[in-house]
């Protein structure tokens, strides 16, 4: 889930395996691999953690706070709900102002024009964890050193790879729609704002450049750094780490500790186990913060037609969970 800026044909590459098809699909880690994957979920965080404490007082004041927490749930739900679950999905059907806003709202999350994220995710779901995929953590084998490998393809190296996906055959629909194309087209206007509303949103409310450039610094910059790992942790993390309770023909996982931030998307195996579904956390107890937006959207009479659960779908698809970790709520 992320930027893809140039077309060519769709490659099937053979995947890089030194394991087996069961070992691949079992979801079960040796310790090196656990201890691998669990060195590349805590150092970043505690890099933040520490950052955060270095500058609060002169670098970082709570009006920066505000305005990231903001634009963070403003622009990450225009991806989780606009750029996934409705384009990427049709997880639901929106009117044409909302269609358009939810398009706009995804640009402003600077992860990439809406045709082109769109292209990549389906195409994602064509070849999950197969040859095809633009980012699966899998395509190295299972050892510790293709474990890294393979968490910094589906994180971010598949990014800079020349392997790019095919627009108009993953995504026709959104080519002939002149509307979102205008929208695609205006990308990089989306991303000035994002980082230039918050700076002079400080300046007026500081009446001084320090809160404007401590603004553009937090709520521009760092919190669009913060969405694009935690979406790009979608691609990785929860394709390699977590509990898979309903079947599907890939490796993705339910990750909890990731469901506040990325608004839903870490129940990443429910997800794959019914893609059109417009709400991931299917088991209760599971916060899914895109779906109640969706909710809302419904009882307001923007959104029709939402493919809500299915609870004959669940009783099919559900298996018996197989933890990749110890998870504890």
């Amino acid at each position: 889930m992320a930027i893809a800026m140039t077309t060519t044909t769709v490659t099937t590459p053979a995947p890089r395996s030194s394991a087996g098809p069961k070992a691949l699909l079992s979801g079960q880690h040796s310790r090196g691999e656990l201890a691998t994957i669990r060195l590349f979920l805590v150092f970043p965080f505690l890099a933040l953690i520490t950052l955060v404490v270095l500058v609060w007082g002169w670098g970082l004041s709570w009006l920066d706070v505000g305005l990231a927490a903001g634009f963070y749930v403003l622009t990450t739900l225009g991806v989780t709900v606009g750029y996934h679950r409705y384009f990427t999905h049709g997880a639901f059907k929106a009117a044409r102002p909302l269609r358009v806003a939810l398009a706009i709202a995804g640009g402003l999350a600077a992860q990439g024009p809406v045709i082109g994220w769109v292209a990549d995710h389906r195409r994602h779901h064509a070849f999950s964890d197969r040859g095809g995929d633009p980012h699966s953590p899998w395509l190295y084998g299972t050892s510790p050193i293709a474990l890294a490998r393979g968490f910094w393809h589906a994180h971010l190296g598949w990014l800079f790879g020349r392997d790019k996906t095919n627009y108009a055959r993953f995504a026709p629909d959104l080519i002939a729609d002149r509307d979102i194309r205008m929208v695609d087209r205006l990308f990089p206007v989306w991303v000035a704002c994002s980082v230039l509303i918050p700076a002079g949103i400080g300046g007026l409310v500081t009446q001084s450049w320090w809160g404007a450039i401590t603004a553009f610094c937090w709520a521009g910059l760092a919190r669009i750094s913060l969405q694009h790992h935690v979406t790009w942790s979608v691609n990785s993390i929860c394709h390699m780490i977590g509990t898979r309770p309903f079947a599907s023909r890939d490796k993705s996982a339910n990750f909890w500790p990731l469901a506040i931030l990325s608004m839903g998307e870490s129940w990443h195996n429910s997800h794959h186990a019914d893609p059109t579904c417009a709400r991931h956390g299917m088991l209760p107890g599971q916060i899914d913060i895109s779906a109640r937006t969706i909710w809302i959207f419904e009882k307001l009479g923007w959104a029709h037609d939402v493919r809500w659960v299915r609870p004959q779908h669940l009783a099919r698809t559900k298996t018996s969970p197989t933890p990749t970790m110890n998870e504890s709520r």
